[in-house]
């Protein structure tokens, strides 16, 4: 089992191609549930979009993540200031699993498992393609999970483009190594 104090260790990358990143959440395990599902809940740490809890269900994912942001001068080149994705529910299990297709992007799946008062999250992305998207990936859900460790815990939540732009040259120097 991973150290559950630990949550600013980088993910691993299994195979060039699947993502796994884990990270100890105060509980209870229905709250990070909540902040997983509920559109309103989730639009503060990744992106709002109304989901069916259904397999075959579809759903809209849309990120602002400027509004994460110090800034929307942080925004990297490139990037526009929203985003939306069409998503579709492949498995659900309340409140311990959620698994979606992001269509070009992906397969995700979050794990919620209790570990005393504390609940270990485990954010799965298989099914990654190509250095560019794997590098924006790695450092986006990095970045995202650091808001969602501060929202939970109360605590004051970094900027997401700023994290986003460390955290991406240190996954590159980390995949570089490999």
């Amino acid at each position: 089992m991973a150290d559950l104090q630990d949550n600013t260790r980088h993910g691993t990358l299994a195979d060039r191609s699947t993502l796994c990143i884990r990270r100890s959440l105060p509980g209870p395990i229905e709250r990070v549930w909540a902040h997983l599902t509920d559109s309103d809940l989730r639009r503060q740490w990744l992106a709002e979009g109304r989901m069916t809890l259904q397999p075959g269900s579809s759903f809209e994912l849309v990120w602002r993540n400027d509004e994460l942001s110090a800034s929307a001068a942080e925004r990297p080149e490139g990037f526009s200031a929203e985003s939306r994705a069409t998503c579709g529910v492949i498995e659900v299990d309340p409140p311990r699993r959620l698994r979606y297709l992001w269509p070009s992007v992906g397969d995700v799946c979050f794990e919620l498992e209790p570990a005393g008062d504390r609940v270990l999250l485990t954010l799965t992305h298989r099914k990654l393609s190509g250095d560019n998207l794997i590098l924006n990936v790695c450092a986006g859900w990095h970045a995202h999970l650091e808001l969602l460790l501060a929202r939970v815990e109360g605590t004051t939540a970094p900027s997401l483009w700023a994290t986003w732009k460390r955290l991406r040259g240190e996954y590159e120097a980390l995949l570089k190594g490999r």
